[in-house]
């Protein structure tokens, strides 16, 4: 099986004088738009997961208090049960996402065939 760069060189040999560099812009083209598909097919996917429970997340004193306020993104792995394999931070205050851990150990969502992975932002 060619690689992307094993296609794109043959194609390359193959192509007519001058026109190359459009040969080149059509495959980073048409590999940028596998992954974008690629990418819908998985939110696509993990958008018919439904959850269970899904408290929210407190929002802490201290950051109360200092005013810390912003966005929380987070990567979560769910299991083909539906509870919450794993979770990966994304992006956000170590506070707010301390608090958003905690709320996401007692997410559930319902079963399905296989792991999903979706990304979900919570808002302070």
């Amino acid at each position: 099986m060619l690689g992307q760069s094993g296609f794109l060189s043959m194609v390359k040999r193959a192509a007519i004088p001058g026109r190359g560099v459009f040969i080149r812009r059509a495959g980073s083209w048409v590999s940028g738009l596998v992954m974008v598909l690629a990418l819908l097919a998985v939110q696509t996917f993990a958008d018919t997961r439904k959850p269970v429970a899904n408290p929210d997340p407190e929002y802490p004193e201290i950051a109360r208090r200092m005013n810390i306020t912003g966005t929380v993104k987070m990567e979560i792995v769910i299991a083909s049960d539906g509870t919450i394999k794993s979770v990966k931070a994304m992006g956000g205050h170590p506070l707010l996402v301390d608090a958003v851990e905690k709320a996401l150990k007692k997410w559930k969502y319902a079963p399905g065939n296989s792991e999903s992975t979706i990304q979900v932002d919570f808002k302070f």
